[in-house]
């Protein structure tokens, strides 16, 4: 039986940055009816290859083929209107606009010089319900969850009845029945002949739902394979290039135990700690050298004691305390005061400046520390950037590169580092491996044990279960926005342990 012909084709695809070779003579095909998986290290040059498709960057040379017709698109716009529609990791989408009027963004049906308003619902609610998605189109998009405006991002890209999509991170949101959801519906626009251009960091995921796979390393191929006959720990290799040492330390990382000596006093404590309609008072002790797990599904309340932790978000009751005296945290200024620092999920809504460089992004914290009127010396700034584009092996190394212009990863890196170089006694980490590679990840992992040893107390939350036991002296279990048990973490505590805790609500 003959393959159909690829509906892409990507053929010598070079492209350079000033001073990055992100391409280099890379090819690619995309067929009809499959789901093809993109995979690599951050900054391996997914995203770049992508964006060259989508015509967001021009190409320094190779050609492009469409439907077999060669073609270089203007911009997104017009590559859509080819068939070609993206939903990026991070969310895209107005929040003050409903459901449904996001869905249909750019197609609203009309009637009478206006938009036919009745119309739009009824066609929006058609493509909600393609997701199996029991949601009002009439509501505000602000009303909903990021997993429920990441499955709205792809009901819109559905409209244009694609002939092509990409999905850059879809999943780094969702929990796994969603993520089931999002398969079932993946695999329903394969069969009816839909190309999907898959792109994740989580290889279960990968070997669950693509059909092929091509592999990217330093903006190079390594080569395109059918995903049964890749084993998963060929694949790794083939990511990072050189031994699976790092993937063996992942797995074989031995368990750790709480090091705190009694009688201690906590560096940072909750007592009764609760905001109404978020999340229930809670007590939670963090003590220097302890890493601190917050272990539950999305919507558990993991992020919202982040949150109320850092002065984000005001309680209602109970009350914080710093190194055992009672501190009001009005907001997150008074709680840097108090060295705390928190790295939110949200990398660009609440952390990132795009427009800024890598320097100045880095910088960002301590600079604030000290006032805008006492500006940080060149020299003593350069030498805080090299050590932590160095220490967390930042790429491109270039101080002066845009941070909108770098991979999801490593912008994750740049927000690390600006909060470690303000040298916290408390640093609250909210999904810190969120859409980071297999060698990243380990880096940013034996960075956290590292920081703990030296004396830093860490709350480290994570989506991924076994990453919360890997890495932490202790857990809290978090179900229903409530802590329903405190864990110390040892070599009798499993995986089964923490979720059958949060399956059954057991209180502790």
């Amino acid at each position: 039986m003959t393959s159909p012909q690829p509906v892409v084709q990507m053929t010598g695809i070079s492209i350079e940055f000033p001073g990055v070779k992100a391409l280099q003579g890379v090819d690619f095909r995309l067929l009809p009816g499959e789901v093809h998986a993109l995979i690599g290290e951050n900054g391996a040059g997914k995203s770049t290859l992508i964006k060259a498709l989508t015509g967001v960057y021009g190409i320094d040379s190779g050609t492009i083929l469409v439907g077999g017709e060669e073609r270089v698109f203007a911009g997104p716009a017009r590559a859509q209107q080819a068939g070609i529609s993206t939903v990026y990791q991070e969310v895209n989408l107005c929040e003050n606009l409903s459901v449904g009027e996001n869905i249909m963004l750019g197609h609203e049906p009309r009637r009478f010089g206006g938009i036919d308003w009745r119309t739009l619902r009824h066609r929006a609610a058609t493509y909600l319900d393609r997701l199996g998605l029991d949601i009002d189109p009439a509501s505000s998009l602000s009303a909903h969850s990021l997993a429920v405006q990441q499955l709205v991002a792809i009901c819109r890209a559905m409209v244009v009845d694609a002939r092509v999509l990409i999905l850059d991170e879809p999943t780094s949101s969702l929990d796994a029945d969603e993520v089931a959801r999002l398969f079932r519906v993946i695999r329903g626009l394969r069969d009816d002949g839909v190309a999907i251009l898959f792109v994740s960091h989580f290889i279960d995921q990968i070997y669950e739902i693509s059909d092929r796979m091509t592999i990217l390393r330093n903006g190079v191929l390594v080569g395109e394979y059918l995903t049964r006959d890749l084993p998963r720990l060929e694949l790794v290799s083939k990511m990072i290039g050189k031994s699976l040492a790092v993937l063996e330390q992942l797995e074989e990382a031995p368990k750790r135990s709480a090091v705190h000596d009694e009688g201690a006093t906590p560096a940072l404590q909750a007592v009764g700690l609760g905001r109404r309609g978020s999340v229930q008072p809670i007590d939670l002790d963090l003590y220097a050298g302890e890493v601190v797990g917050l272990a539950g599904l999305l919507g558990s309340g993991r992020t919202e004691i982040a949150r109320l932790l850092y002065g984000a978000d005001r309680p209602d009751a109970g009350q914080t305390v710093v190194a055992g005296t009672p501190t009001r945290l009005r907001n997150p200024r008074t709680a840097m005061d108090h060295g705390i620092a928190f790295s939110s999920e949200h990398r660009k809504a609440e952390g990132l400046v795009g427009d800024l460089t890598v320097r100045e992004n880095i910088m960002l914290g301590l600079q604030a520390e000290r006032g805008w009127a006492r500006r940080i010396p060149r020299r003593r700034a350069d030498e805080v950037v090299e050590r932590y584009i160095e220490l967390l092996g930042i790429r491109p190394a270039d101080p002066e590169a845009l941070v909108r212009n770098l991979s999801g990863g490593n912008q994750q890196k740049v927000l690390l580092a600006r909060w470690l170089a303000t040298a916290p006694k408390v640093l609250i980490l909210d999904e810190p491996t969120r859409g980071i590679d297999v060698g990243a990840k380990a880096e940013i992992q034996r960075l956290i044990a590292e920081l703990a040893k030296d004396g830093m107390a860490v709350v480290f939350i994570s989506a991924e279960l076994e990453e919360v036991l890997r890495l932490s002296h202790r857990i809290a279990v978090m179900r229903d926005r409530a802590k329903v048990a405190d864990l110390v973490n040892g070599d009798d505590v499993g995986l089964d342990d923490v979720v059958g805790l949060i399956a059954s609500g057991r209180a502790s």
